[in-house]
């Protein structure tokens, strides 16, 4: 005999022990579903437990970083009081020297506030999200298949070809 068949597979379904059945696909499934949904929330346990870790690290982080901008704060009015002190060493009276650093700060303060209006002034507009937002309640609205009243966007190789002459680069 070329091939031959093993005795278990051979004998009957009814001569075989109740043990040895073999679970039905919707018992495999549902097993199956239960070991898939313990999986996933014992991911997202380890998820929040990691996250936590660092979550708390960033805080504390943050923290230090506050706590140094305001010791750097006092001691920049230390340092502008040392120098009003150090011009009144030079033997000018007191009020003087302390009127030349608060014009020297409003001076600062006023540059630093023009260089910002200038940088704020050269942000572009997010104008390829406005333009979405705005097609947003055409794109929202069903249609039935085949009675569709606006233009589908084409993508080749990276491109998007709008309705107009225009093209953006995704």
């Amino acid at each position: 005999m070329a091939h031959s068949v093993s005795s278990a597979s051979s004998t009957p379904p009814a001569v075989r022990s109740a043990g040895a059945e073999e679970p039905s696909v919707g018992t495999l499934v549902q097993s199956a579903m239960a070991d898939m949904s313990t999986l996933v929330r014992s991911e997202i346990e380890l998820a929040k437990a990691e996250i936590g870790k660092s979550a708390k690290k960033a805080g504390i982080s943050i923290g230090l970083f506050a706590a140094a901008g305001v010791l750097v704060a006092f001691a920049g009015i230390y340092f502008f009081v040392t120098v009003a002190e150090a011009l009144t060493a030079l033997g000018l009276p007191r009020w003087i020297s302390y009127g030349i650093v608060t014009v020297f700060l409003l001076l600062l303060a006023g540059v630093c506030a023009l260089i910002g209006k200038r940088m704020l002034k050269k942000i572009e507009k997010p104008e390829r999200t406005m333009e979405t937002l705005s097609d947003l309640p055409d794109v929202l609205h069903r249609e039935a298949p085949g009675e569709r009243h606006r233009a589908v966007p084409e993508v080749s190789n990276g491109r998007v070809k709008r309705a107009g002459t225009d093209s953006y680069t995704v």
